[in-house]
């Protein structure tokens, strides 16, 4: 029987806005307690230059050219990791942390060439917060012809076991991607990207407006869905590909959205959410009993109100069964964090298109 360790899960996503941070306690196996969650919001200044650094990386011929611009950028998101861990460190003073699951910041995500990559110094982190760190959850899968993402679904299946729901039944993650987890029995789950969830509707309307995302859904609600425009988004190749199978955010182009106004421009891309979620869940030939939604897009009324007409089964927010889907994904990483350190698998053939079920994140001590 494996021991309880405390470990703490550091997530910042496609979307870019800042650190989730949890502390979760658990074996790697059955066992969960969720202890803490906070979260840092990353400032302007460094968002900004995240997404110039994104924008500019098109390839890792791009990446070592900005070599110099990019270790900066490491280091400063890095210190606020290290921050981050301070700030839920002092609430929980009467833990000792066991280890830390860093999943850095994506740059990069591009499986079929064979990389992947993420910014942040693990090493760095584990010296500054003296506790053991484990991070390049993906790189091990990539190696051996996975995807490397998405690397949710044991978590989420631990969380559908501790709800007690009846399988089939699935998660799915609104972050800067959409994500889905679907568990079909107690041997079986099935897991891939669906499609965008909110990086294109943030970005479109940050280059449109001083916001940083569409609160609610309130502008997609005022706004005209364009459906020849909808079409072309959904004649990506990602659509016709067979999971499991990944996305990069750079994958779809705005460009096709030029000559429309703010409304209709979010209008047309939180339907393409919408549509993505419903093209995933209509791949089953039994739909889920129940699906759950966690991630920053469960709150955009908009879409899940247009998931709900088209799909009939019943939906739930995480949060109505006492799971915050605002942390899921922090949570995921100081789990598989754990499951990295007691050397047990990550990722299997139907969750990432792995050859062989496969080991995970490299280890790092101060």
């Amino acid at each position: 029987m494996n021991k309880n360790l405390y470990s703490l899960g550091l997530m910042s996503g496609t979307s870019m806005d800042g650190i989730d941070v949890s502390i979760i306690k658990s074996d790697g196996e059955q066992v969960l307690e969720v202890v803490d969650d906070i979260y840092l919001k990353y400032d302007d200044k460094i968002r900004s230059k995240l997404k110039k650094i994104i924008n500019k990386c098109l390839s890792k011929n791009h990446f070592l050219k900005l070599s110099k611009e990019i270790n900066k950028l490491e280091e400063d998101i890095t210190l606020l990791h290290f921050k981050a861990c301070e700030l839920i460190r002092k609430r929980n003073k009467n833990i000792k942390i066991d280890l830390i699951g860093f999943h850095g910041q994506t740059i990069l995500h591009k499986p079929k060439k064979g990389y992947t990559i993420q910014i942040g110094d693990s090493q760095l982190l584990s010296k500054l917060t003296k506790i053991v760190v484990v991070s390049n959850f993906r790189k091990n899968d990539i190696s051996k012809g996975g995807e490397g993402a998405p690397l949710a679904p044991l978590y989420h299946k631990l969380i559908l076991d501790k709800i007690k729901l009846k399988l089939p039944s699935a998660i799915i993650n609104i972050g800067g991607i959409s994500n889905i987890t679907y568990v079909e029995s107690k041997k079986k789950i099935i897991s891939f990207d669906m499609g965008p969830g909110n990086y294109l509707i943030d970005k479109w309307i940050s280059s449109k407006t001083n916001f940083q995302f569409d609160k609610d859904g309130l502008i997609a609600k005022t706004g005209n869905v364009h459906e020849n425009l909808l079409e072309k988004f959904i004649s990506n190749s990602f659509y016709k590909k067979k999971p499991p199978k990944s996305l990069d955010v750079k994958d779809f182009d705005l460009k096709i959205l030029n000559q429309l106004n703010l409304k209709d421009g979010t209008a047309t891309l939180s339907m393409l959410t919408a549509e993505s979620i419903c093209i995933g869940i209509n791949n089953f030939k039994k739909y889920p009993n129940k699906i759950l939604l966690s991630g920053g897009g469960r709150k955009n009324k908009f879409i899940l109100n247009n998931i709900k007409k088209k799909i009939k089964c019943p939906i739930f927010l995480i949060d109505e069964f006492n799971f915050d889907g605002d942390f899921t994904e922090s949570q995921t990483f100081a789990y598989l964090a754990i499951r990295s350190y007691l050397k047990k698998h990550i990722t299997y053939p139907t969750t990432t298109g792995v050859k062989q079920a496969s080991l995970g994140g490299e280890i790092f001590k101060y």
